[in-house]
């Protein structure tokens, strides 16, 4: 996609079906301790997640298994385990990941 079309973007907008249908497959991992913590994400935000939670969550997912366990389980912060996604919109999707409720 060319940087200008990238650019207009709505960073808002939620994921149609399709984008979030791929999203789901993208999310799947090697450990179930992962997979039932996204389960529980995807169930939760699926409706209302947005391109930019979408692009952040797949950062998440750019982790190994391990990481992103300590991380869903507050063991490591981003920084300790990956300071180049210790950002906003990074910590907001992984806060939603750890949301028991």
């Amino acid at each position: 996609m060319p940087s200008e079309d990238r650019a207009q973007i709505d960073r808002d907008a939620t994921l149609d079906v399709r984008t979030l249908s791929r999203l789901r497959w993208r999310c799947r991992r090697g450990l179930l301790e992962n997979d039932i913590l996204i389960a529980r994400f995807f169930d939760k935000y699926a409706a209302r997640l947005t391109v930019d939670q979408a692009h952040s969550l797949g950062l998440l997912m750019d982790l190994c298994d391990n990481d992103l366990l300590d991380l869903n389980l507050a063991r490591k912060s981003l920084a300790q385990v990956a300071p180049h996604l210790d950002s906003p919109s990074v910590f907001e999707v992984l806060s939603m990941l750890r949301d028991k409720h």
